[in-house]
């Protein structure tokens, strides 16, 4: 199996075959990523992925799930999509789901029925980082897609039976905003219904935009108290079926639970954090893993 430069999946994705169909993030201007800075955003040859198939079918000829490789691979066009599932089928037949990152603007240039025939074939389950239901602060974080952008295009997976996850961050919209961004993420979850919402939490990854925004004093990091009570109040608002699947190392409190069946039980744990943590530590800003 060929991979190039720095590899990426969600962590819910650690037992699932990756398959390389890009390199790279076809974005790449996030203001707060460093995950693809140094890779040259390119796509990957047909004949290389039949290769890797072909590979797969002799190591993993039972695998049910596989992860298209690298940033958004998404990006790519529905035709080549399509190709590249129906050769997925022919040589690992049992595979049920195929999945990717994917990006708001990676949805807009596909038409309802390119997203339908996607679908057909087993294209669902995307994640997305969304990052924020807030306009201005998606704004920031240069997603490449307003706001009224993405409610749209989410509207249109479940429109064709697509599935996707909602990627978000705690503290995307700063400091004494976390309240503001809760209820915006909640609101937004609410109206698109996920399968699932993947949370992970702001950092100013060195290098980045957001780390000189930061020290210039313009962006002010949310403290680790605001973060848990960002936390606390999203769990609180979102009244949609969905899994939280939080477990992402950058969280401070990590777990998975099933939302809103075990609200309760969970906010009390984060409660109880907050209780126990020195406040000298809640009312810090503390080094988080870069993404």
């Amino acid at each position: 199996m060929k991979y190039t430069g720095q590899v990426y999946r969600p962590p819910y994705e650690g037992n699932t075959l990756l398959l390389e169909v890009t390199v790279g993030c076809a974005h790449n201007e996030c203001t707060f990523c460093t995950m693809y800075r140094e890779t040259k955003f390119s796509i990957s040859k047909m004949e290389q992925i039949e290769a890797d198939l072909q590979e797969a079918q002799t190591l993993y000829p039972d695998v049910k799930r596989i992860f298209l490789v690298n940033g958004d691979a998404f990006v790519l066009s529905a035709k080549r999509l399509k190709a590249i599932a129906d050769m997925i089928h022919h040589y690992l037949p049992k595979v049920e789901i195929i999945t990717m990152y994917a990006s708001i603007n990676n949805i807009m240039h596909k038409s309802d029925e390119d997203l339908a025939e996607l679908a057909k074939l087993g294209i669902g389950d995307l994640w997305i980082g969304v990052e924020t239901g807030l306009s201005d602060a998606l704004d920031y974080l240069n997603k490449g897609a307003t706001l009224k952008d993405t409610e749209e295009q989410l509207e249109r997976l479940n429109k064709v039976g697509m599935t996707f996850f909602y990627g978000f961050m705690f503290g995307a919209a700063g400091s004494e905003r976390g309240i503001e961004n809760a209820e915006a993420n909640a609101r937004l979850i609410n109206k698109v219904k996920p399968l699932g919402i993947v949370p992970t939490t702001l950092n100013a990854n060195k290098g980045t935009i957001l780390e000189n925004d930061v020290a210039k004093g313009t962006f002010n990091i949310s403290t680790e108290r605001e973060v848990l009570e960002e936390q606390i109040m999203t769990i609180e608002l979102v009244d949609v079926p969905t899994y939280y699947m939080g477990i992402h190392g950058i969280n401070s409190v990590s777990f998975d639970a099933q939302l809103p069946r075990d609200r309760d039980a969970i906010v009390e744990k984060l409660n109880e954090v907050i209780l126990q943590t020195d406040d000298a530590l809640l009312d810090s800003v503390p080094m988080r893993r870069a993404i």
